[in-house]
């Protein structure tokens, strides 16, 4: 399987011969295979010229770009190989058809409040005081199917993350992480930084998982299509943010792999140090090769995998195939 590329440093990117060729600013050199690389997350402040994009096209090579705070910027999507008339036509119509659009947000919030729902059971099977938070977000996921607009619907999608977050403390359980509301551009402490730091990689994930279907990121239904940005990898990214992001986030904490003194004030808000984006992009990795058994295909999947699964059962509901199932895990 073809690997992302993390880059951190300040430097440039070039290709030399028939492989890319990164050099820091301290004339360190690297040497990557693009047989083995599907994608670059940039971080630092890296120069490219128009002969090394030409070259990542034509590998088919996604290059994401984050800002200072690790916000997602912008990608460069190559030349699309899988494009099909017929799949943007099903998904446009899909999205102009009220009615079908509602019933796929419908779907995509389902999931997410059901991983996290999934989550909390995990940690008040470890003894986690969150029964409260479980409640209320039972109360709050009943409403979901007599939604009959998108605001409504996201408006319950946001009752449920804020009953949800409320139970973070009491997850991992220490001072140093309080989660104290969610703040975001910038982030105003510890969890909220690392919170926009990991969803900000799954947004990038899924978008590097939409490029190898059929489907076309730009025609969203939870997220409202516009001439902006991409938003169907934000729809697909909410199913699985809990079951990735706040696991790895946990993961962190608990084990004491991050601490205070990787976060740093910077224009009024928290940055998240390398060194911390470096620990934190190595768990999220381990975490999307982890595999698990699906129970339709019977097989070992990675949780990448399943993103990508997750985007073919949108092409088989969009092409009247079988209807759109969300992915909710199973511990």
């Amino acid at each position: 399987m073809k690997k992302t590329l993390y880059i951190f440093s300040n430097g440039q990117l070039r290709r030399k011969d028939n492989t890319i060729f990164f050099m820091n600013e301290a004339g360190e050199q690297k040497y990557i295979p693009v047989e083995d690389t599907s994608e670059l997350m940039v971080f630092g402040e890296v120069e490219i010229n128009k002969r090394f994009l030409e070259f990542c096209s034509q590998k088919e090579i996604i290059i994401h770009y984050f800002n200072n705070y690790g916000y997602y910027s912008g990608t460069f999507y190559p030349r699309e190989h899988y494009n099909s008339g017929y799949m943007i036509l099903r998904q446009a119509a899909a999205y102009l058809d009220e009615t079908a659009r509602l019933g796929l947000a419908r779907q995509f919030v389902a999931g997410a409040a059901l991983n996290i729902r999934q989550v909390l059971k995990y940690y008040q099977n470890r003894d986690k005081d969150v029964a409260e938070n479980l409640a209320g977000i039972e109360d709050l996921r009943e409403k979901i199917p007599a939604m009959q607009e998108i605001p409504a619907l996201m408006a319950v999608e946001g009752n449920i993350r804020e009953q949800y977050y409320k139970a973070f403390d009491a997850i991992h359980g220490q001072k140093d992480f309080v989660f104290e509301g969610r703040s975001k551009r910038p982030p105003k402490n510890e969890m909220n930084t690392l919170i926009s730091f990991g969803n900000a990689i799954v947004y990038s994930t899924v978008l590097s998982e939409i490029y190898k279907t059929h489907l076309d990121p730009r025609i969203g239904y939870l997220h409202s299509t516009n001439f902006r940005r991409f938003s169907l990898n934000l729809d697909i990214a909410e199913i699985f943010k809990p079951i990735l992001v706040d696991r790895v986030i946990f993961t962190l904490i608990g084990k004491k792999m991050i601490s205070k003194k990787d976060f740093k004030k910077e224009s009024g808000g928290l940055l998240l140090k390398e060194n911390g984006r470096r620990v934190f992009v190595e768990e999220m990795e381990n975490r999307l090769k982890t595999t698990i058994t699906h129970r339709d295909i019977g097989s070992p999947v990675s949780y990448r995998r399943l993103i990508r699964l997750e985007l073919y059962k949108l092409e088989k509901h969009l092409i009247g195939e079988a209807p759109y199932e969300p992915f909710v895990s199973q511990w």
